[in-house]
């Protein structure tokens, strides 16, 4: 064994940070993520245009130096609809898994803790909702609610919510009976303590994991459903909204970059969530 994993002087997040050096496509995947969330923060600040300044004289104009990807149907620089589709997009997407996370990591340390019936509720309410596809049963959900980005937000976070109960619940299964959970019931810390200070940092590195993979998923499924009409309506600047606007164009010859920079964008997005995702898993792996 490596002196590295032996040293009494490396702290786990160091020997993480050793370890996620090694991975450098999930170094340039949380790079390119990076880079995209600025972009779309700073939009105002980078891009003279807004996402909706109509030009009526340069309808579908191809890509050139005054427009980089060219122009929409309205004449909307594609560009500058891009990156501000990538604040709606990547909102959705963290916002939607960060409140799956939050919901779902609290009842799965609740039902391992309490354990017995409540246990049992809760993990049979989750095989109920995997019985369903992810994607259809946002579709019911969004169908119930109505359309709109919130509703699509609290869509995903409601499938998202079982998958981060199972890991959570299976993570703190493993520590319930560890000697410093004992050493802390004996000393009277409660409950609440005891769970949130105690077994749930144990739990973290894999809901890192499974949160950042997920979002990259939810991103996709915020896309879809906008392409059908059930996420975010003209003229938001939306990725797949911008996918559905342009797809009878789709087979004509000289606007295929009508779809293809949105569905650039939407697959880097998903790559980059993948691959920092595997990455973190690798280097967060104690074995």
């Amino acid at each position: 064994m490596s002196s590295t994993t032996t040293s009494p002087s490396v702290s786990p997040f160091q020997l993480f940070l050793m370890r996620f050096k090694r991975e450098k496509l999930a170094i340039a995947a949380g790079i390119t993520l990076l880079i995209m969330i600025l972009m779309a923060l700073f939009a105002p600040l980078l891009l003279s245009h807004g996402p909706n300044d109509f030009d009526y004289n340069r309808i579908l104009m191809p890509p050139s130096p005054e427009n980089w990807v060219g122009t929409d149907i309205y004449g909307r620089d594609l560009f500058t609809r891009l990156v501000y589709g990538a604040r709606v997009s990547l909102t959705v997407g963290f916002l939607s898994v960060t409140i799956g996370a939050l919901v779902g990591s609290f009842i799965g340390i609740l039902a391992a803790y309490r354990g017995g019936w409540l246990d049992s509720i809760v993990m049979r309410a989750a095989d109920v909702l995997f019985a369903f596809p992810s994607f259809l049963l946002a579709i019911a959900i969004v169908a119930v609610l109505g359309g709109g980005i919130m509703n699509v937000i609290i869509a995903i976070a409601i499938f998202s919510a079982p998958t981060f109960a199972r890991i959570t619940r299976s993570s703190a299964l493993s520590v319930l009976n560890s000697q410093f959970v004992r050493a802390a019931t004996t000393m009277g810390a409660s409950h609440s303590r005891i769970m949130f200070v105690h077994i749930l940092p144990s739990t973290i590195s894999g809901i890192l994991v499974y949160f950042t993979m997920r979002v990259g998923t939810s991103v996709l499924t915020a896309a879809s459903l906008s392409f059908l009409g059930m996420g975010a309506q003209p003229p938001s600047p939306e990725w797949g909204a911008m996918l559905a606007s342009s797809r009878d164009f789709i087979a004509v010859d000289g606007y295929m970059y009508l779809t293809l920079y949105p569905g650039l964008c939407i697959f880097l997005t998903v790559l980059c969530c993948n691959v920092l995702g595997d990455g973190l898993r690798t280097a967060l792996d104690p074995k």
